[in-house]
């Protein structure tokens, strides 16, 4: 490990295998969502994210389909009226916060036909773009290993490997590196997915199953945390 690696590498090694059981563990218990099919275009895998934002994927699901019949492309979204946009955002909440953010960020990318620059850094700029669109951006558009790190992903990786050390998951060194490491190589989108999905069937917030995990024996939060409570 040079002096500006986070990782170890015996963390390294665990990541790299997390992420080949967690590969294997999704082909027989992954979800299925329309935006996850091959012939979903670049600009329903983007938009699906920030939709995704601070709900849950079923119940996108729920309307998706419909969405994407009425909004095919940023430039019908970005033709769309706010009042319009909220009917279909109602479900999820913040509906009109919702609404404002997609239709900047559908302006925006209607005005550059659908083609985002490369690279966090231009993306600062952009409507409703974070640092969790901006990979999902580079990832789905550019073909690159970033990942789509949410609370769901860092509660994965922390109860796996260790806890962070900083709050925010956006800014800890650690937890960036170790996603990163964790996504990296071919389809990267598919590790996202399959890490994604575990956390919602597998590793809970409130009642992880672990006894039904696949990988509890190499879990630190198994180990620690699980086990001990059943020895008291």
């Amino acid at each position: 490990m040079s002096s500006a690696d986070p990782l170890t590498r015996g963390e390294k090694r665990k990541l790299t295998r997390l992420r080949s059981d967690l590969l294997d563990w999704a082909k027989e218990n992954g979800r299925t969502f329309p935006w996850r099919f091959a012939d979903a275009s670049t600009y329903e895998r983007i938009v699906v994210e920030v939709l995704l934002q601070r709900t849950t994927a079923s119940a996108v699901a729920s309307f998706y389909p419909a969405f994407v019949d009425r909004f095919s492309s940023w430039e019908s979204l970005a033709a769309a009226s706010a009042d319009e946009l909220e009917i279909f955002l109602k479900p999820l909440g913040l509906w009109r916060r919702r609404a404002a953010s997609l239709l900047g960020l559908a302006r925006y990318a209607a005005a550059v036909s659908g083609e985002f620059p490369r690279g966090a850094a231009s993306h600062a700029e952009i409507p409703a773009v974070g640092q969790y669109v901006s990979n999902a951006i580079s990832m789905f558009q550019h073909g690159e290993a970033t990942p789509l790190l949410d609370v769901n992903m860092a509660r994965v990786i922390e109860r796996f490997v260790r806890p962070r050390k900083l709050a925010d998951i956006r800014y800890d060194p650690w937890l960036q590196a170790a996603a990163h490491w964790l996504v990296r190589g071919e389809s990267p989108e598919r590790v996202n997915w399959s890490v994604l999905d575990f956390a919602a069937l597998i590793c809970k917030a409130r009642t992880p199953l672990c006894h039904s995990c696949p990988v509890s024996s190499r879990c630190r939060y198994f180990q620690v945390e699980v086990r001990s409570r059943s020895r008291k």
